[in-house]
Parts: structure tokens; sequence; C-alpha cells
């Protein structure tokens, strides 16, 4: 799959189709493989954090979660890029998942959220095969603790794991578990434990499509956000000024 460079971000060229092919396509092959769903946070976040920007150009695929990432692919020739939102993205591949079969397990959210989770989308898609939940204290866990969940995710045979920790804890998580499970696929999607256990709103689509869902959630969770977005938005725009001049190179 073809990639945008974003700020040395690789941003895989998908909409919510493909996504979904490449979901067939790892399970089908018995791949491991990580997603990272990436907006503007994630990329400016990956400026200062080497570590994080390794792993998310490691991934089996960088799908564009925000507008901007979204026209920027477009703007490079890659016509078909569509945004593949988080919680559409979970909706889809469950919706997906029950005539294929697939098991999903779900790790992450405050106490009891997972659960909640798995209840509300049970409800929605009555043939869903989920295998188990968990939700990991706001530490991080003991070599011991670990071991014990790893083993958990493992016995229930997921084939999917869905990650809801926020950036950059999931994006981290899933690389370095990468090589200890044995799902096919984990895929990072924060905030859609929340909304989809229904403890959070949503933006209306229109704002969604609009590149502006950012100040729509900062106006919802002012404390929050407020810092990651009036901080990082200008800086990204700036960065994308001078990589589009070739002020500046941002290699992958």
């Amino acid at each position: 799959m073809k990639r945008t460079n974003i700020l040395g971000i690789g941003v895989s060229a998908t909409n919510l189709a493909l996504s979904l092919d490449f979901f067939d396509n790892t399970i089908a092959g018995d791949y491991h493989e990580y997603i990272c769903v990436t907006g503007v946070h994630g990329v400016m976040e990956s400026q200062t954090d080497v570590k994080l920007k390794q792993v998310h150009n490691q991934a089996g695929m960088v799908t564009p979660d925000g507008m901007p990432l979204v026209w920027l692919s477009v703007l490079a020739g890659n016509t078909n890029v569509d945004r593949v939102y988080g919680p559409d993205l979970m909706l889809a591949v469950c919706n997906h998942s029950q005539e294929r079969g697939y098991k999903h397990f779900f790790y992450g959210g405050n106490e009891g959220v997972a659960d909640i989770l798995a209840t509300k989308l049970k409800a929605r898609y009555p043939q869903l095969d989920i295998v188990g939940t968990y939700c990991p204290p706001f530490r991080k866990l003991s070599p011991e603790e670990d071991k014990v969940v790893i083993e958990k995710i493992n016995q229930s045979g997921a084939n999917i794991v869905w990650v809801g920790l926020s950036t950059p804890k999931q994006e981290m998580w899933m690389a370095d578990h990468l090589n200890m499970l044995e799902a096919n696929i984990m895929v990072g999607v924060g905030a859609a434990f929340d909304f989809h256990a229904g403890l959070k709103k949503q933006a209306p689509r229109w704002i969604q499509r609009s590149g502006f869902e950012w100040l729509y959630r900062t106006l919802i969770e002012p404390k929050r956000l407020w810092k990651r977005y009036f901080y990082n938005n200008p800086r990204f725009i700036m960065k994308i000024i001078q990589q589009k001049l070739g002020l500046r190179k941002y290699p992958l």
C-alpha cells in the first residue's frame, strides 16, 4: 500500500474499504501487524519522539484519522484516500466480522469501559464474536502482570485486539507486544472505546468532515485537549508549509 510522507510519517493511501481488505489479507495470511489510526496529534507527537515516529513507520498500516491528512494525501496524488476514523473503522470491522467469524478482544479504557463497550457492540452486531476484555490500571504493568495479560489475550484466540489507551501509549503498547501476541492485528483507536460505550459524545458527521472536529472536542473537553490542539495545530501548519516549499526535509 502506497504511503504519503507527512512530516516524516508514512500515512497509508487507504479508505474504509481498502482498510477492510487489509484486515482480510492479514488474517488470511496469518500475518501479525498493528495499525496506527493517526491524525495531526500523532504526527506532531512524532516530531519530538523518535521512537513514536519509528513505531508509526513500522506499522502495517497508518490510517488518515484526520481530514488534514486526507487532504495532504490527495494533494500528493493519492485520489482514493478518504478518512479512516477510528470509531468508524471499529464499527465497520465489527460488522464485517459477523460474516468472517473474526474474534475480538478489547484492551483499554477506564475500569469497566471495555465491558460496557463489548455489551453495546454485541447488541448492535449479534453475530460478533467477542472473546475477552481487559482494562489496565493507570500505571505501567509489572512484567508479571503483563505476562498474565498476554496469556489472557493469547488463550482467548483473538484475531483482532482493539487498544484504547490514547496516543502515544497505545502505539507504544502495540509495538512492544507485536511479537508477544498471537492475534493477527492490533488497532489503536483511543476515544472509540468511550464513544461506542456511550460515555462520550461524537461530533456530528458534518463537523467530522469539515476538519474542525478538533475544535468540537476541545469545547467538550477543554481542560484535557486545549493544549494538544492549540499548540500542535499551528505548528503542524507551519511545518507542512516548510515541507511543501522544500525548506525542510522530513525523511521517513
